[in-house]
């Protein structure tokens, strides 16, 4: 399987004027026309003062910083493209009830002719789950519930399904995604515990925690595969998805050959499938000249992966 490049969009804090985010539209048909492979839209319902917690280094905004609703963004997105991927890095599903989440996301897998991945994940914030009037403590069995109902409202109905958190009797979910086996999640998270079981039975890929080490990500990727074996899957169908941090000149602009010069080790030493280069690591805001930016990005990323000499 190729290894593909993924763009990170703001869909959130201040990096378009109030007023313009449908912009973010154009961005990502810029990418599609620059031949970026996906784009990957981020998720919060609700912010809270609550943002001291967040555990994975400085929070990008204060809590009534805007984020645009993910799968809203990606329909809105899904109209004006027709190759890129669609996906969520990470949507909190639990927030969602899940005949809702599986009915929006099917519509929007037929909509866009079968391009949405779900990146999923519990989150981190529990006033979200203090504000929809559900028990931050449960997040994980609201997830495991969530997906397993999603799987099996995508299958033909009529649709039985009963856990702790959600009960479907002879029901129907149509239309169904257009991918076979229903729409892929990729699943977050730290790769222990209950997490290995629940990427090993039922997700596509996995996503590393923001700001994983290599290390870190080696050894993940190795106790997954053995999960994967385990229940019988084959541990080189997972796919897992690397951040990849820019590398800066002296006068501090970031150098995209330099960044990309060791991608051939880091995807063998990390068994990585995807690659996500976060747009604002390249530049602050969306200002019109993001075609250019990701060519170049495609362009420099294609020559590491067959090993050219960047220089």
């Amino acid at each position: 399987m190729r290894t593909r490049l993924v763009i990170g969009l703001l869909n959130y804090n201040a990096f378009l004027p109030d007023g313009e985010w449908n912009r973010i539209v154009d961005v990502a048909a810029a990418a599609e026309r620059a031949g970026v492979d996906g784009i990957s839209v981020a998720d919060h319902v609700v912010l809270s003062d609550q943002l001291a917690e967040y555990p994975y280094g400085s929070f990008p905004g204060g809590p009534d910083g805007p984020w645009l609703e993910p799968l809203t963004t990606l329909a809105a997105i899904a109209g004006r493209t027709s190759k890129i991927r669609l996906i969520t890095g990470i949507l909190i599903a639990p927030l969602r009830p899940a005949g809702l989440l599986a009915k929006a996301a099917a519509t929007l897998d037929q909509l866009s002719r079968g391009r949405l991945e779900l990146g999923v994940g519990t989150g981190w914030l529990s006033a979200e789950y203090d504000a929809l009037g559900l028990d931050f403590g449960e997040r994980g069995r609201l997830l495991d519930s969530t997906l397993a109902a999603c799987r099996e409202l995508w299958r033909p109905g009529p649709t039985d399904f009963h856990s702790d958190h959600v009960s479907l009797s002879g029901v129907h979910c149509e239309p169904r995604p257009v991918q076979e086996g229903g729409v892929p999640f990729w699943i977050g998270g730290k790769p222990y515990g209950r997490n290995v079981d629940r990427i090993a039975r039922g997700g596509y890929g996995w996503l590393p925690p923001p700001g994983s080490r290599r290390d870190e990500i080696v050894a993940g990727t190795r106790r997954l595969r053995s999960a994967f074996a385990a229940v019988g899957r084959d541990p080189g169908s997972l796919q897992v998805r690397v951040s990849v941090a820019p590398m800066r000149n002296a006068d501090g602009r970031v150098d995209p050959s330099s960044t990309f010069r060791h991608l051939p080790a880091l995807l063998e030493d990390t068994g990585a499938t995807d690659v996500l280069v976060s747009h604002s690591a390249f530049a602050g805001r969306f200002d019109g000249h993001e075609e250019a930016l990701y060519g170049q990005l495609v362009e420099e990323f294609s020559d590491a992966l067959r090993g050219e000499d960047p220089s």
